[in-house]
């Protein structure tokens, strides 16, 4: 609701509260004056719509999940940095590989017998690998941005 609707609401209740006021205490209540309030701040974060395919498919994991938008952010520096969001990404001298660069890949057969050609499996292991060590996307950021590795 904005502040305008929630500000008019208000009056109106007022307004009707003292209506229902005997007479004698109605003539004695100050008059009620309304003023529009307005504001030009911004929101601290706004509400972001991946446009890549696989980030849109990962969003969708961290809200089932009940994480915040701030955990999707987490995610998306995190996988940005280890893979560029592309499932088929191969690191040629450690052989990790996928979006979340599982080592070795083969551990996320585990979420999938395609792992190695699905997004939404890769990321559903990725999540829950995170889940497991780190608790939530951010700790596993936090991790990666002081070891440079997760």
């Amino acid at each position: 609701m904005d502040s305008k609707r929630a500000l008019s609401g208000t009056l109106i209740t007022v307004t009707a509260a003292l209506a229902t006021i005997t007479p004698a205490l109605a003539e004695s209540a100050p008059s009620v004056k309304t003023r529009v309030w307005t504001t030009s701040a911004q929101p601290k974060m706004s509400a972001m719509r991946p446009a890549n395919k696989n980030k849109k498919i990962a969003l969708g994991q961290v809200v089932q999940r009940s994480w915040n938008y701030q955990e999707f952010r987490c995610l998306d520096n995190l996988w940005t940095r280890e893979s560029n969001w592309n499932h088929r990404a191969l690191n040629h001298s450690s052989g990790a590989y996928g979006i979340p660069q599982a080592l070795p890949a083969g551990k996320m057969s585990g979420a999938g017998r395609d792992w190695k050609s699905n997004p939404e499996t890769q990321i559903r292991w990725g999540l829950a690998y995170i889940k497991g060590r780190y608790s939530r996307p951010c700790g596993a950021w936090a991790h990666w941005r002081s070891h440079n590795w997760y």
